[in-house]
């Protein structure tokens, strides 16, 4: 598939000199705002900037390693197509982008909602701070089984090819909206997430957790029942419910396989343990944790 590597180059080109203006003009209105207003908590700190860069550099260096294995897997699969493609280019791509922005937004809720799978997306939760470096702050290990949630798109007649360059497409959106300066855009709101959708879903105040869970499009959010919209009385405090001691890249990519750990080394049985493993996170066998639920349903 060259000319996909070709069109990733090309979007590495033009998007990284995007990225750096944009990140750029972040970190001066943050230490305007500082110069105004000292008691102000900056968005930026330069050890939480490049541990995002070193994870992004983890996740694209694992994704590179493994593209042959997912790319064999999703061409297998789209031989056994069963619909021809389809032929008008513009119907094609706009039904690949919204089947694949539901794609991730499934992907993205069973990371939330399964231990295992959140002990992996944790990492791009685990910041304190919330800026476009932030969306560099890459679930290390998803690339070894993102590809799953595609397969049903090559099932259903799109290319291995064109499912790979959307995915890149939309992550350029995915990654501007982590910003705390853009508030909200009006009827924009109904249709996309918006960097406020997304300011509540890297929040860890209890209304805002589990919450937003859509790449381009808030839509699937609104029909799913996992919106919330960001509340003036509820500024969000973002990180983690239970913050990392101490931060360093190692803790910050294996500190909840740590915690599985622990959790499998109590005198339970296997049933219970693989509970620990594939429950939400937050449960336990004798109540003594509450899940995301339990504390929203509490307050």
């Amino acid at each position: 598939m060259p000319g996909t590597y070709n069109f990733e180059d090309f979007l590495l080109k033009i998007s990284t000199p995007f990225y750096l203006f944009l990140i750029g003009l972040e970190i001066f209105f943050t230490y305007r705002q500082r110069s105004h207003d000292h008691s102000a908590k900056p968005s930026y700190s330069f050890r939480d900037s490049v541990t995002n860069a070193v994870l992004m550099l983890c996740n694209g260096g694992i994704d590179l390693l493994f593209r042959a294995v997912y790319v064999t897997v999703l061409l297998w699969f789209y031989n056994l197509a069963l619909f021809p493609p389809i032929q008008n280019p513009f119907a094609y791509w706009l039904l690949l982008f919204l089947l694949e922005d539901l794609a991730f937004y499934t992907l993205h809720y069973v990371d939330h909602h399964s231990r295992l799978f959140w002990a992996v997306h944790v990492t791009h939760h685990s910041s304190e701070h919330f800026n476009l470096t932030t969306g560099f702050r890459s679930s290390v290990f998803q690339p070894l089984y993102r590809f799953i949630y595609f397969i049903p798109l090559a099932i259903l007649g799109f290319e291995p090819a064109d499912i790979i360059v959307m995915y890149s497409l939309t992550q350029i959106y995915g990654i501007i909206v982590h910003t705390e300066y853009v508030k909200k855009l009006g009827w924009l709101e109904y249709l996309l997430v918006t960097p406020s959708h997304h300011r509540v879903h890297h929040a860890s105040n209890v209304q805002y957790l589990d919450k937003n869970m859509g790449m381009c499009l808030i839509i699937w959010d609104r029909i799913f029942g996992t919106f919330q919209e960001e509340m003036a009385e509820v500024p969000p405090r973002y990180g983690l419910t239970k913050p990392m001691q101490p931060e360093n890249v190692v803790q910050t990519v294996f500190h909840e396989w740590q915690e599985i750990g622990r959790d499998f080394q109590q005198p339970v049985d296997l049933p219970t343990k693989l509970k620990y493993l594939l429950k939400a996170p937050g449960w336990s066998h004798d109540g003594s944790r509450e899940t995301s639920k339990d504390l929203q349903s509490r307050l």
